[in-house]
């Protein structure tokens, strides 16, 4: 396989809200450059990049996706994103290793909500960045009205570097403004355009917007303007040169047009993107710091640097093994060597390197600066791990992921799969690092958290596919927490005398409460050594071990501070034992008296649906305890923002199908803790209680 310099390197992220045409984008890209023998549709399940089951049935992306063409003697690589809600965040690590983005946003719906959120992704790692207006040949496509949604959401900056000819059904190709020639596609999806003069009809339209382009062109730039207010306008060679700067800078989003299912508009969205978008030469430096993590360094996109790479993601392929995907930022990564793993530090052995089409891949020699690649089986390393050389380590930043916001139980049909299912769940883990799997010290239940039922769903399916394991799935879990109004003093003692060696631990503790989101806090003010020194960290492993099993319904305990201020030990008798179960008793004579009380999680939610059953939504949100943050009309859908506890969500699927008639859809992420109202605090630990005697 052909290697290309740095500066030969175009790493883009195609992002955007789900349904907005990403994938078909991707594969009428590919097509166009030859990557691909033929066009591939969603709907025939035979795209590159929806390769995974679970997509091709659910007809959805559910994970990021590298694909990568050649096109202008440059090497254009792919990052198909998802852009469901609860996937979303597989866009944010895509975008940590791309140079620039193409946001897609569908001509009929405009600027949708997570369209809004992969803006802040890009605006968070300043990548380059800009749009697509997708779908032109639909039904109410409507390019002006979806520039007008670009610009009043984001910024005037978004400017038309292209206008399309026709539109819905009549949609035949674009006027490329840059060098004003028509570009008009037949009817066969070959995605071949005849290169026109500018439709007589469109020529004052398109030297409006021509006009408009230099202008904005010219503002970013000195030289460019003087040569503006001279002329009056500017020559291509000056507009494209300036463009290349301007999008650099982020000073400029351009935004172009196409119809990827009818393939039309692939052609010059592909010289854009290799002649004006940046290449991975342009980018950087980028901000890491050395290996004691003290001190900031910035690194430069140089073949001839040291070493140094970034793992946004993992592959659990169940025949080859994991498969890991990592973005070179300085030096060079042969086949066949090694490098050193910086988060774990551990020396790695490498086979071949690989690139990756969708689930395809290819051998190659080499990986320069700017280049992203793969390497199979892996022994240590993760996801967002940082490579680099032994003698010259330094860190990147992580991907900072949400935290999970929802829980359910699983165990497994058969019980000889117990081993099988945990294996299978850690491989899972390694690819989705929003995935959380823990088991409950009190009840012992494996519990798997995620996003919304349905990544939950998903994970299910994979377990059954990919690694034939059938599981039962039980009711999401809210994972209400513990804590206390009010201060105690108290005292907690424990004496066993059976014949030989007693058990002695006498301790005074006080208990106060602390400010949300400090956990647990121990101190230890004994004086005069009433309790020796060393049984001192036996009294917080009580308390430690007591709090996580609670008080009022078994949930963890936490923001509140325990202080060890007396006590009394034995010289024979006492030992580590005793004073841990002297604090438990401690613990549970304080929680007696410290007014302990639940809490619940308070969930962010979205909801959007069209914007005539907006009255019956704010009902039922209501009856669920939720408080509107207000609400945002987009096009005729209505983007309703409310905080609701995450108790009341867990049947809303439902309700939401019933109102809307399957019409709209939420999403929710995990904001704070809030104290639970006392009628439906005792309903909850009445109901734990009950759980906890049955299992007894």
């Amino acid at each position: 396989m052909k290697l290309f310099s740095t500066d030969a390197i175009v790493n883009v992220g195609v992002v955007g809200h789900g349904a907005s045409g990403k994938t078909s984008l991707v594969s009428m890209l590919l097509q166009n450059a030859g990557a691909v023998n033929r066009l591939g549709k969603v709907s025939e399940g035979n795209t590159v990049t929806d390769f995974d089951e679970e997509e091709i049935s659910r007809g959805i992306s559910i994970r990021s996706a590298l694909a990568y063409c050649d096109f202008n003697n440059k090497r254009i690589n792919i990052l198909d994103t998802p852009g469901y809600n609860i996937f979303i965040y597989d866009a944010k690590s895509a975008l940590r290793v791309s140079d620039s983005a193409l946001i897609l946003v569908c001509a009929v719906n405009g600027v949708e909500i997570q369209t809004e959120k992969v803006w802040e992704f890009c605006r968070e790692y300043e990548v380059p960045r800009g749009f697509v207006i997708t779908k032109m040949d639909r039904d109410n496509a409507d390019h002006t009205r979806a520039l007008d949604s670009i610009t009043k959401k984001f910024d005037r900056r978004a400017v038309l570097i292209q206008l399309p000819i026709g539109r819905e059904k009549d949609f035949k190709g674009v006027v490329d403004l840059i060098k004003m020639k028509a570009y008009v596609y037949p009817e066969d999806l070959s995605g071949k355009a005849q290169t026109k003069d500018i439709p007589p009809e469109m020529m004052d339209e398109a030297k409006k917007y021509r006009a408009k382009l230099d202008e904005m062109v010219a503002e970013s730039d000195e030289k460019l303007m003087e040569k503006f207010f001279e002329s009056g306008t500017l020559d291509e060679k000056d507009l494209i040169e300036g463009l290349k700067i301007a999008i650099r800078k982020r000073n400029i989003f351009p935004i172009m047009i196409s119809a990827a299912t009818q393939n039309k508009g692939g052609h010059q969205i592909l010289s854009t993107l290799t002649e004006i978008f940046p290449t991975a030469a342009d980018a950087g430096p980028f901000t890491a710091t050395k290996g004691d993590g003290k001190e900031e360094i910035q690194i430069k996109s140089d073949k001839n640097g040291a070493f140094s790479a970034f793992v946004f993601k993992s592959i659990a392929d169940p025949y080859t093994g994991k498969i890991t995907l990592f973005r070179v930022y300085s030096g060079s990564l042969k086949s066949d060597s090694s490098f050193y793993n910086v988060t774990r530090g551990i020396q790695e052995k490498i086979g071949g390197l690989l690139k990756m089409q969708g689930k395809e891949s290819a051998p190659i020699e080499e990986a320069v600066a700017g280049e992203i690649a793969a390497v199979a089986k892996l022994k240590e390393t993760q996801t967002g791990d940082t490579l680099s050389v032994k003698e010259n380590p330094i860190t990147y930043p992580p991907v900072i992921f949400p935290k999970p916001a929802i829980a359910f139980a699983l165990e497994p049909k058969s019980r000889g799969d117990e081993e099988k299912i945990s294996t299978a769940l850690a491989k899972l883990r390694e690819e989705d690092p929003i995935l959380k799997i823990e088991r409950t010290t009190q009840t012992q239940e494996l519990l798997v958290s995620g996003m919304g039922q349905l990544h939950i769903e998903i994970i299910i399916a994979k377990l059954k596919k990919n690694y034939g394991v059938d599981v039962i799935l039980h009711p999401p879990r809210v994972p209400y927490l513990e804590t206390i109004k009010g201060t105690a003093d108290v005292e907690g003692k424990y004496k066993k005398q059976s014949g030989g060696r007693g058990q002695f631990g006498y301790v005074k503790m006080k208990f106060e409460p602390l400010e949300r989101g400090k956990d647990f806090e121990f101190s230890n003010d004994i004086f005069g050594g009433s309790v020796p020194r060393n049984y001192i960290p036996s009294v917080e492993k009580g308390i430690q071990e007591a709090r996580i099993k609670g008080y009022l319904a078994g949930f963890p305990m936490i923001d509140f501070k325990a202080s060890l201020y007396d006590g009394k030990y034995h010289p024979v008798d006492s030992s580590d034992l005793a004073f841990q179960i002297a604090a438990s008793f401690a613990f549970k004579a304080g929680m007696e008296v410290a007014q302990p009380i639940l809490l619940e999680p308070i969930m962010n939610v979205e909801i959007i649906a069209p914007t005539q059953f907006m009255g019956d939504l704010m009902g039922n949100l209501s009856g669920r305890r939720g408080r509107p943050q207000g609400s945002e009309q987009i096009g005729e859908m209505i983007a309703i923002k409310a905080q609701v506890p995450m108790a009341e969500m867990l049947t809303y699927q439902n309700d939401l199908n019933s109102i809307t008639g399957g019409q709209g859809s939420f999403s929710m992420e995990f904001d704070h803790y809030e104290e639970v109202p006392a009628q439906i605090a005792e309903k909850v630990i009445a109901t734990h209680k009950k759980k906890q005697v049955e299992e007894e």
